[in-house]
């Protein structure tokens, strides 16, 4: 499949460019970006074409992967999707809701297929993990912490304008509700919302499975505490989400294998643009908690 990619920074660059440059299925056609300069550099680096027009390289490809913020993502794959593009893309997948239901019903609209980019999901212990708890029964409560150094550290993420505005809720929050929506199921209500230090936030929700769960996130947390976990509860004991052993490009690889998989068998993928929606949906109503606060 011939595959593009939109976007220039770090994520770009160390993870979405080497997947798709490795992967034996996909022929890496080209890149676009905001910055033309960046998208030589990066098309250098990764051995394929620049191209200046956006609406070119999605004439050239079958698919696209996106590394861009979340509003311009959103504006783009539904662009790509029009264009008849099977879209790889990245978490959270839009900036509101409109945007995220625009996304959904492009895809819908063209018969594409879509597969979202959460991490911890294309990991082969994690996603062991939660499969295996998914089809348990009798789960009580749980627990989710993600927490990050990104603004107290040296993070090239550091300097993202949208993650300043959105903070931990918007870009690690979706890593934590991928892991537990398929486990508990969806959450009827975000029960309540609370703001922690700095851009940490605290989260309670209610599981249509009967549970609850709990989660907090953080860019700001110090380089000592950072880490992501989950906890599970219930009549089965105790369990803890695994430590992944690989980093994101072969969790990259996988979700690509999965966007083929998707675009050859016209089967939705778990994590596609319309459970991206739903997580966007759950973020958004946390948001608006949290501003009324």
């Amino acid at each position: 499949m011939r595959i593009g990619l939109l976007g220039t920074g770090p994520w770009a660059d160390g993870a979405h460019a080497p997947a798709l440059r490795r992967h034996e299925g996909l022929d890496f056609v080209g890149v676009w970006g905001r910055r033309p300069d960046a998208a030589k550099e990066l098309a250098d680096r990764h051995g394929t074409r620049v191209y200046d027009d956006v609406d070119a390289l999605l004439a050239d490809v079958e698919a696209v992967a996106v590394a861009l913020p979340p509003a311009v993502q959103a504006e783009l794959a539904v662009r790509a999707a029009r264009a008849g593009c099977h879209l790889l893309l990245d978490k959270p997948l839009a900036a509101t809701v409109p945007q995220g239901r625009a996304v959904v019903e492009a895809v819908r609209a063209a018969g594409v297929a879509s597969v979202v980019f959460f991490t911890t999901r294309f990991q082969p212990e994690t996603e062991a993990w939660i499969t295996e708890q998914a089809a348990a029964e009798g789960w009580f409560t749980a627990r989710a912490q993600w927490l990050g150094a990104v603004f107290s550290g040296d993070s090239p993420f550091a300097d993202s304008p949208w993650r300043r505005e959105k903070g931990a809720l918007w870009d690690v929050g979706p890593h934590a509700l991928s892991v537990l929506l398929p486990v508990l199921g969806d959450a009827r209500r975000v029960a309540a919302a609370a703001p922690g230090p700095g851009d940490t936030v605290h989260l309670v929700l209610d599981h249509t499975g009967g549970a609850s769960s709990t989660l907090t996130l953080s860019l700001t947390a110090p380089a000592a505490a950072a880490g992501a976990t989950a906890e599970l509860r219930g009549q089965a004991g105790v369990t803890v989400l695994p430590e992944a052993t690989e980093g994101p490009v072969p969790a990259l690889l996988r979700a690509a294998d999965a966007l083929l998989a998707s675009a050859a068998g016209g089967h939705p993928h778990t994590c596609d643009a319309a459970f991206g929606l739903r997580v966007t949906e759950l973020l958004a109503e946390a948001e608006a908690l949290l501003k009324d606060r």
